[in-house]
């Protein structure tokens, strides 16, 4: 028996690849379906299942793609209802994987398809559960996404969930492995472990939603309370993983692209794409073009693309190092942004090398942010875009609260003349926000480098207590 789990960290999400005598089961594949082939093919064994936990809503899954390719059977658990061919299993319904059996576990609440997988070893022994979005280590899946039930809110949905994990999970051996569909930094939970493997029973000793004596009344209230809303585009990744979607080979070979300064300007003003450069923060401040958004690839970059652009029909032109285009074509592809018309060849080199013009953003490290609010007979503004636990948990002192989430929704509270500051945790989402705010024409702002890790190093005051807020 194998078990490997393959983790995204951009997408805080794993896929599972299982293989027992020669034969392969996958588990809610990454879109790109092609190592998971030569996977199997260098073991010698055939993919002879693809198991989906539920519709995700935060990435678009291989899982058309794989079917077609290897003759693979799509399988699903109850209440699925996609628009291609597949399996839609029965609860408690049995697959055969060489020595090993999967057992289906429906298991509702995240979504009312979510369904677990139990793996049985050669002695019929419990040994594995993969949990999709049912049950994360550390916390449970949301129930207040897109693809709920449209006759259910998300109290009756957290209700489900409830049952479907004190039936279904919680009864289950302490030494059971459990290998959730996501991990820390994933917008499907709120509480996550940073860890990606676990057992059953430690969860059950350490996860709040798992304790023997909670009622359902406060699990209800529990795993509703906080939540954020949900990225704007999870409707629509839910979309294509229900009705298919493009061979991301397609969607790679048309972003490629190769657009010269001149064909670039005139791409981006004939269509309206948004020009997205995913370099390092700091090049990006030491020149960009101007209205280009900055989402570096090494952070983030998929989701807070889902995030902050939203529609996936979007057109995009990209701005990278010619090494990177593929990858970033790829990795916006996997929560759904097949609309990369193509690249500017040369980089932003080219652009400058072309006599174009082009802007900065002021950058300075929070030792001058320091000496500003030490020396200054005025009120300094300081800006910060994290998000509202971070904020909530400690912030500088008479900083004002504007998440990059929601950034748009609060343009207003910018000064149009005098220079503001604005900052984050590291120096990443800062620049985003910078980006945005340039775009929208507001070019009075200082980024803080190192965000406010740095801020901390260098003593700027801050405190733990911020007024209740409708923000």
């Amino acid at each position: 028996m194998k078990i490997e789990q393959i983790y995204t960290g951009c997408l805080a999400q794993g896929a599972y690849y299982i293989e027992s005598q020669g034969e392969v089961a996958i588990i809610d594949p990454l879109r790109e379906v092609q190592p998971y082939i030569e996977k199997a093919k260098a073991a010698g064994a055939n993919i002879k299942y693809i198991f989906e936990t539920h519709f995700h809503a935060d990435f678009v899954s291989g899982h058309v793609t794989l079917s077609e390719k290897t003759g693979a059977p799509i399988i699903y658990g109850p209440n699925a209802n996609p628009n291609f061919e597949a399996i839609i299993a029965e609860d408690g319904q049995e697959f055969p994987l060489g020595e090993l059996t999967f057992v289906v576990l429906h298991t509702p609440g995240h979504t009312m398809e979510s369904t677990t997988y139990l793996l049985k070893d050669k002695d019929g022994k419990d040994h594995a559960l993969f949990t999709g979005d049912t049950l994360f280590l550390g916390d449970v899946g949301r129930p207040d996404l897109a693809q709920k039930a449209e006759d259910m809110t998300q109290e009756d949905l957290a209700a489900t969930l409830y049952d479907s994990l004190r039936t279904k999970i919680m009864p289950l051996g302490d030494e059971v492995i459990v290998y959730p569909a996501h991990g820390a930094g994933s917008a499907c939970g709120k509480n996550m472990m940073k860890e990606t493997v676990d057992t059953l029973g430690h969860q059950k000793e350490m996860n709040y939603a798992l304790r023997a004596d909670m009622t359902k009344e406060e699990f209800v209230k529990e795993v509703t309370d906080g939540l954020l809303p949900p990225p704007a585009y999870f409707p629509m990744n839910v979309k294509m993983n229900k009705e298919g979607y493009k061979d991301v080979a397609e969607v790679i070979k048309k972003g490629q692209s190769a657009l010269s300064p001149e064909a670039f300007e005139a791409a981006a003003n004939e269509t309206g794409a948004v020009m997205l450069d995913v370099r390092h923060q700091q090049e990006f401040a030491k020149g960009h073009i101007p209205g280009s958004i900055f989402i570096g690839i090494d952070g983030s970059f998929a989701p807070w693309v889902g995030d902050l652009i939203k529609d996936v029909q979007q057109p995009i032109l990209l701005i990278a190092e010619e090494d990177r285009i593929e990858e970033a074509i790829t990795r916006l592809s996997r929560v759904g942004f097949d609309n990369t018309l193509g690249y500017l060849q040369g980089g932003f080199e080219a652009w400058k090398e072309a006599a174009k013009e082009y802007d900065t953003v002021t950058s300075v490290p929070a030792t001058e942010l320091q000496r500003a609010l030490e020396d200054s007979q005025y009120e300094i503004s300081v800006f910060d875009v994290r998000k509202p636990g971070e904020f909530q948990a400690e912030h500088v002192v008479d900083a004002k609260h504007t998440s990059l989430s929601t950034l748009n929704e609060h343009l207003a509270e910018y000064p149009e003349e005098e220079t503001f500051y604005v900052h984050c945790a590291g120096g990443y989402r800062s620049m985003i926000a910078a980006s945005i705010l340039k775009s929208r024409g507001i070019h009075n702002l200082i980024d803080v480098q190192g965000g406010f890790k740095a801020m901390k190093e260098a003593k700027i005051k801050t405190t733990d207590y911020v007024c209740p807020s409708t923000k």
